[in-house]
């Protein structure tokens, strides 16, 4: 017996459903990409600074695809790493990010935690990330004393609530962090006034790209922030892009080099993981970004430049 038009239609909605579930949570989800881009941030006459910005690795312990393909980062030799957050996602899960990050940890760093540094990831209603007030359940309490406390016996700063004036490839940076606007524990004010103006680069640090501390960031005078959190949208629509952000910054913003304000420049990372709970990714790649930071030029009229991501067999 011969289907029906309308059943043909249902068979084939079906199959590509299937499709593209596979796609998102098999394919893409392990498709992780290295992004360049270019920020005119420095102050004139500056040499270039590469800056490896890496977020939201949400590890578990048996992500061993995740772990080599970020373990060969360090291959790239940044004259500086930035992490702002979200390494965790299983309480045994230490151990896999710093031997992932084992090259790195080589290499100088500053880092800020989010949420799920804190507490593990809980099953979420998904409807609810178009609601950036929803009320928030806390996971299980995860080690994050133990990955602090490894980063910096590595050598790694911890900027969370602190200022750090360092000298990096002949670069004097000044640099500061909050703790994660996401769950309201940013105190500003511990950080608050402006930076060293003698510092070639002034460089904030936030897990969470929230407005209140970004601005708070560009009255400070600060050339660049750095943040994660969003997941670049996660699960974003052809040409529309992302269709939420989890915070309250806008959809254009979600990902990759923006303005804030008239002198500040923001990087958000797309992140390299996901939850366990939404393991899936569809037109946004998991990724870590190479920043090649640059002068400003006396014009004030520098355009960021970001690449395509690229693939991980290009990079190796």
């Amino acid at each position: 017996m011969f289907a029906t038009p309308a059943g043909r239609a249902v068979a084939a909605t079906a199959g590509a459903g299937a499709a593209g579930l596979f796609y998102a949570t098999v394919i893409e989800r392990n498709a992780f990409a290295l992004r360049h881009a270019t920020m005119p941030v420095l102050e004139p006459g500056s040499t270039p600074l590469r800056v490896l910005h890496i977020s939201d690795l949400h590890m578990m312990p048996n992500q061993y695809l995740k772990q080599a393909w970020v373990s060969e980062l360090a291959e790239l030799e940044p004259d500086l790493v930035i992490n702002t957050g979200d390494n965790l996602a299983h309480p045994n899960a230490v151990p896999a990010v710093i031997q992932a990050l084992d090259g790195l940890l080589t290499r100088p760093g500053l880092f800020v935690f989010g949420s799920n540094d804190y507490f593990g990831p809980t099953p979420k209603n998904p409807f609810k990330y178009f609601d950036t007030d929803h009320e928030r359940k806390h996971g299980e309490p995860l080690p994050w004393r133990d990955l602090r406390a490894a980063f910096i016996e590595r050598g790694w700063l911890d900027a969370t609530h602190r200022t750090h004036e360092i000298e990096v490839a002949g670069t004097r940076i000044a640099a500061a962090g909050v703790d994660d606007p996401h769950l309201e524990r940013e105190r500003y004010e511990t950080i608050a006034g402006r930076p060293n103006p003698l510092a070639q680069l002034r460089l904030g640090l936030t897990h969470s790209p929230e407005p209140r501390v970004l601005d708070q960031f560009a009255a400070d005078g600060y050339d660049l922030v750095l943040a994660g959190h969003t997941h670049g949208g996660q699960l974003c629509l052809p040409f529309a892009g992302a269709i939420v952000t989890n915070c309250g910054i806008d959809r254009s913003r979600v990902k990759g080099p923006s303005r804030w304000g008239s002198h500040m420049r923001l990087h958000v990372s797309a992140g390299l993981g996901t939850s366990p709970y939404a393991p899936a990714r569809f037109f946004c790649r998991p990724e870590a970004t190479l920043l090649t930071l640059t002068p400003v030029s006396h014009g004030g009229d520098d355009a960021d430049v970001a690449s395509l991501p690229q693939l991980a067999e290009d990079r190796a």
